[in-house]
């Protein structure tokens, strides 16, 4: 087996996203993922905790650099301007992964544990993003309103770029997706 080869967790990666895309998730083994990957279940077992966890390998990184971003914004930027300053931080996380993407969203879309793991996800970056807002001063519920549309814009963000048509960059979509809920919530405005 290749244990020596470079990109271990990559190719582990790859390879479950393939058999869950081919078998299902539930019918697919961390055995059969590290024979695909031409490694060990050891090896598997060093890079993740459990087989769900490879669909969401990345998922604390995302949920830091937006933490920062919201954190760094500018000190007079509005809660939802800071907001927009994370959601545009993510976009690059995402460059050349739309296929990617798309193929993973489609597994965890077809069971139901991962996506409540997702949600899972979501909440805690809904959380994370309302401590990043009030260690700027936003004073509640402020802070947890703002964060929580912030994960709503991402989220509907995202699935909009993962569309099967959707040709625009994913910082457009974001960008789109944050104008519409600002045009939703302002005064005597109608969408």
């Amino acid at each position: 087996m290749g244990r020596w080869e470079p990109n271990a967790r990559g190719r582990l990666a790859e390879a479950a996203l393939e058999l869950y895309s081919e078998r299902g998730y539930e019918q697919t083994t961390v055995a059969e993922i590290a024979k695909r990957a031409g490694l060990t279940e050891r090896t598997f077992f060093r890079h993740y905790a459990d087989k769900r966890e490879v669909l969401f390998d990345g998922a604390n990184a995302l949920q830091e650099r937006f933490v920062d971003a919201v954190a760094e914004a500018q000190e007079s930027a509005a809660p939802i301007d800071a907001m927009a300053a994370g959601l545009q931080a993510v976009t690059d996380v995402f460059a050349g992964r739309r296929e990617y993407s798309r193929r993973r969203q489609a597994v965890i879309q077809a069971n139901a544990e991962l996506r409540e793991r997702e949600l899972i996800k979501l909440a805690s970056m809904s959380t994370a993003l309302a401590g990043a807002l009030r260690g700027r001063g936003v004073a509640e519920p402020v802070a947890s309103l703002t964060a929580e549309a912030g994960v709503a814009v991402f989220k509907v963000g995202f699935e909009l770029w993962i569309a099967p048509a959707e040709q625009r960059e994913l910082s457009q979509v974001m960008r789109e997706s944050l104008d519409a809920l600002k045009s939703a919530t302002a005064s005597g405005q109608t969408v």
